[in-house]
C-alpha cells in the first residue's frame, strides 16, 4: 500500500509541475502580447500623403486578346501531346516475401515436430 501511495504522490507532483510550468508560460506569453500592443500604440504614426498619378493603360482590342489566348492554348496543347508517360519500374522480385513465408512455414513445421504431431 505504501508503494501505491508513493506512486500516487509522484504522479500528483509531476502533473502539478507540468501544469504550473504551462501556467507560467501562458502568463509570460500574455504579458509579452500586452507589451507589444502597448509599444505599437505608443509609436508615432506618420501619415504620408503622396499623390499617385494614374496612367491609363492602353486597352487591348478583344480580337487581339482572343488571338493571343488561342495561340497560348495551341502551344500548351502541342506540348501536352508531346509528353509521354514514363514507364514505372517493376518490382525486382518477391524473394523477400517468399523467404518470409518459407521461414514462417518452417517454424510451424518445427513446432509441430517438437510436439510430436508430425
Amino acid at each position: 500500500m505504501a508503494t501505491f501511495m508513493e506512486g500516487l504522490y509522484i504522479t500528483i507532483l509531476g502533473v502539478s509541475v507540468v501544469f504550473g510550468v504551462l501556467i507560467i508560460l501562458s502568463i509570460a506569453m500574455y504579458a509579452i502580447g500586452k507589451l507589444e500592443v502597448s509599444l505599437v500604440e505608443r509609436a508615432p504614426v506618420e501619415e504620408k500623403v503622396e499623390e499617385v498619378s494614374v496612367e491609363e493603360k492602353p486597352k487591348l482590342e478583344p480580337r487581339k486578346v482572343a488571338v493571343i489566348t488561342a495561340a497560348i492554348l495551341a502551344y500548351t496543347a502541342e506540348k501536352a501531346a508531346q509528353l509521354r508517360p514514363l514507364p514505372f519500374k517493376r518490382k525486382p522480385s518477391d524473394v523477400w516475401r517468399f523467404y518470409g513465408l518459407q521461414t514462417q512455414m518452417e517454424e510451424v513445421e518445427n513446432f509441430n515436430y517438437e510436439i510430436g504431431e508430425w
